[in-house]
């Protein structure tokens, strides 16, 4: 398959933000990005503009504040694709199709049952929930990531491991709970722990490297099959050195630190 072969869809509705990032994030690796809107997918769109979810190699939920983040974060989003195309998701996921969810996305992804999807490729409820921040506010800032997967996750299949990334967060709602007691060890035994955040010499991160407070600095998830991938910060917005804080000093590359997570992607495909 050329990289142009490469279909993503970029799943928006009202309320999602990032698109137009994450549209261009998949542009620059030379796949065949389109912004769809879940009623192209359901039906409930003119002809011309139906869309089957089918057709598309790679699938990606963006950022933003989906139907306002009412209910709980990325909770309308998921209960509308559940019940208008949840078999298809479904088959899409257990076809071994890669699946991102960036903040609002990884929200969405965790609604929909495909992550943190332990006993089940999709849960018929959510196991999992990104919790209110420890700070009880909205935190932006740069954060940094160490890859702490272990090879599973197809995602950072081109990021050597213990690799230090800066993704900068933005995020209410970030703190990943679940009533397992032993959710932390299954997702390390698992090897489904993608990236954690660090402090600024690579130390276990506190507040603010950590922004959220989530247990055992876990900042992304993958699913069992490592096909699934679920993070709150935003590598779409790093894709250029012109977009790191620290962009008026001394860099060996223009690229940004984000655009490596959509190179690995793609260099499963091609």
């Amino acid at each position: 398959m050329r990289p142009e072969d490469v279909r993503v869809c970029v799943l928006r509705i009202e309320g999602t933000n990032c698109e137009d990032e994450m549209y261009e994030a998949f542009k620059m690796v030379g796949a065949s990005p389109e912004k769809v809107h879940l009623k192209q997918l359901t039906g409930q769109s003119p002809s011309e503009l139906k869309r089957d979810v089918e057709d598309y190699d790679i699938l990606a939920f963006p950022g933003g504040f989906s139907a306002g983040d009412y209910v709980r974060a990325g909770a309308i989003f998921a209960a509308r694709i559940r019940s208008a195309i949840g078999p298809q998701i479904r088959r899409f996921v257990e076809s071994e199709k890669p699946v991102l969810g960036v903040c609002n996305g990884f929200q969405i992804l965790v609604e929909l049952g495909l992550l943190p999807a332990l006993d089940d490729v999709m849960s018929p409820e959510p196991t999992a929930a990104l919790y209110t921040n420890d700070s009880a506010r909205f935190e932006c800032r740069p954060t940094l990531l160490r890859n702490d997967n272990r090879g599973k996750c197809i995602f950072t299949s081109e990021i050597p491991k213990k690799k230090v990334l800066m993704i900068p967060s933005a995020h209410a709602e970030g703190k990943l709970l679940s009533m397992d007691p032993r959710f932390v060890d299954r997702l390390e035994e698992n090897d489904q722990i993608v990236f954690r955040y660090v402090g600024e010499n690579g130390e276990d991160a506190e507040y603010p490297w950590n922004p959220n407070g989530s247990p055992s600095d876990i900042a992304g998830i993958c699913n069992p099959a490592g096909n699934v991938l679920g993070m709150m910060p935003h590598p779409e917005r790093v894709l250029t050195r012109f977009t790191h804080p620290d962009w008026t000093r001394g860099y060996d590359s223009e690229e940004g630190d984000g655009l490596c997570l959509f190179r690995s992607v793609m260099k499963k495909l091609v």
